[in-house]
């Protein structure tokens, strides 16, 4: 069972905790760590996707942010991020690697294998530096089908105009960009 702590609009955990599923049920605020690894490829930024496995609990299938999860009850935002990578990728990562790129508040609403879904999220979104290959990655079956680089302009104009299934909001890939641009 996983709990997650209730949060105010700041992600401020309120003292409730409660299971994820009926967190999403019942459609209340928790928080999500978000990392886009990036490189820079012929002068061009590119983002890492990953493919969420096909058994997810919403939008299977569907190509996503290259790590993310939802933050357990008392942790904090940076470990779960860290943690998140390595679980997903096999990403070993230290804190210094992770470059805020804002905080998103997301709430969305559907239906996944007959029942209702409600996601309230705050989101931190972070981006990573990383210039690996797919191949170098241990992705775990349960979370991620497969993983492919993409620019991040073509990532966005396949996202805005849903060439590609996709759970991503094109707002937090203007974060990301924004961000990128103040790297060196």
């Amino acid at each position: 069972m996983e709990l997650l702590d209730i949060v105010d609009r700041e992600g401020n955990p309120t003292g409730e905790i409660k299971e994820r599923t009926l967190v999403h049920r019942d459609g209340d605020r928790h928080r999500t760590c978000h990392v886009w690894l990036a490189r820079r490829r012929a002068g061009a930024w590119q983002v890492l996707l990953q493919k969420r496995s096909d058994c997810k609990d919403s939008h299977p299938g569907c190509f996503d942010i290259s790590s993310a999860g939802h933050i357990p009850a008392g942790v904090d935002w940076i470990p779960s991020a860290l943690r998140e990578l390595w679980e997903e990728l096999g990403i070993r990562a230290m804190p210094e690697q992770l470059h805020l790129a804002g905080t998103r508040h997301i709430s969305w609403e559907g239906t996944f294998y007959g029942h209702p879904f409600r996601d309230n999220q705050v989101s931190r979104v972070y981006c990573m530096l990383w210039d690996g290959e797919p191949e170098a990655l241990c992705l775990q079956e349960s979370e991620v089908s497969a993983v492919r680089w993409m620019n991040l302009e073509a990532c966005r104009d396949a996202v805005v105009n849903n060439r590609i299934p996709h759970c991503i909001f094109p707002e937090e890939l203007d974060l990301v960009a924004a961000a990128l641009g103040e790297l060196p």
